[in-house]
């Protein structure tokens, strides 16, 4: 069923660190009214690289996240820099974060973070035909990379150490599209 979108009839900003916080007065189309929140990101959206080694191997990488005060295990991901295409982030997140870079990126689609409250995105890139090369990244420690088989997804989603939403989804998307490749 298609909905007409709620009328904005007004927007607060406020700053909240990394993001901007907006209140939104909604009237839905029922007459309802209520105020909504939702973060916007500042910068140029971000990208999620899934990078195969072969049609069957993923490259994960174990980095600190502060967020659980963990090692998590985790896709390649970043920011897109002002002036890069998310292709080119992509390509410099991998050889930052991973040591490698790509001769072939594929753009599939956007990925939504917690679409309800922010508008964040990231765009998910497939990294093949890989090489090795290492450019300095922002890590303060180089990130332990470790192969992945695909046809072992079952047992990565069940790890503890391997939580992230964009992750788990990028990794289903794209061996859905490896499939339809083939």
């Amino acid at each position: 069923m298609s909905r007409r979108l709620p009328t904005i009839h007004g927007i607060t900003e406020h700053e909240a660190g990394p993001y901007r916080l907006e209140r939104l007065d909604l009237e839905f189309a029922n007459g309802q009214r209520r105020n909504y929140q939702r973060l916007h990101g500042r910068g140029h959206g971000a990208v999620v690289v899934v990078p195969l080694i072969d049609d069957d191997t993923v490259l994960l990488v174990r980095e600190y996240a502060a967020g659980v005060h963990r090692y998590e295990l985790g896709l390649v991901k970043g920011r897109i820099d002002e002036g890069e295409t998310a292709l080119q982030a992509a390509d410099r997140e991998l050889k930052e974060e991973a040591g490698f870079g790509a001769r072939s990126l594929t753009l599939l689609r956007d990925l939504t973070l917690a679409p309800t409250y922010m508008s964040h995105t990231a765009q998910l890139v497939i990294a093949r035909d890989l090489y090795p090369q290492r450019l300095e990244g922002d890590e303060p420690e180089e990130l332990e990379v470790i192969p992945w088989r695909l046809d072992a997804l079952h047992e990565l989603i069940l790890r503890e150490d391997f939580s992230e939403g964009r992750s788990i989804a990028a990794l289903f998307i794209a061996r859905e599209w490896l499939g339809m490749q083939q």
